[in-house]
């Protein structure tokens, strides 16, 4: 009887690959995820380094908006954008601080319970006013 057992296999490749194939799309999508926070985050730093070289040479808060803007592919509805101090209180030899945020939409499921999402990126520099 176990003989008859013993050699039968036709479905064994398809129900490992059925237990095992959730796993695997688990963590390549997570691993895009995990690539797609790293690029954000590298944008939004940048973005925030550019608006605040603007600051610190002087230019005004729609200048440093628009540099942040045209320095990055972001999308302009969800970046928060803050500058302090207003450009009215900026003087030589203070700093000024821009500061932006930018939530990341997260495309894997299950990788919510992990991480937030939308996981916010967060980035600020700050430099001397020239």
């Amino acid at each position: 009887m176990f003989k008859k057992l013993k050699g039968r296999e036709n479905g064994q490749a398809m129900v490992e690959m059925a237990l095992i194939l959730p796993v695997l799309l688990v963590l390549i999508f997570g691993a895009i995820d995990f690539g797609r926070i790293c690029y954000y985050s590298i944008t939004v730093n940048n973005a925030a380094r550019i608006g605040v070289r603007v600051a610190s040479v002087g230019g005004s808060d729609t200048a440093i908006n628009a540099a942040v803007h045209n320095s990055a592919v972001l999308d302009e509805t969800v970046l928060t954008i803050q500058i302090d101090p207003s450009a009215s209180l900026r003087s030589s030899g203070g700093e000024v601080t821009v500061a932006l945020s930018y939530p990341v939409d997260l495309i894997a499921p299950l990788i919510n319970v992990i991480i937030p999402d939308p996981f916010i990126v967060n980035a600020d520099f700050t430099m001397r006013v020239e």
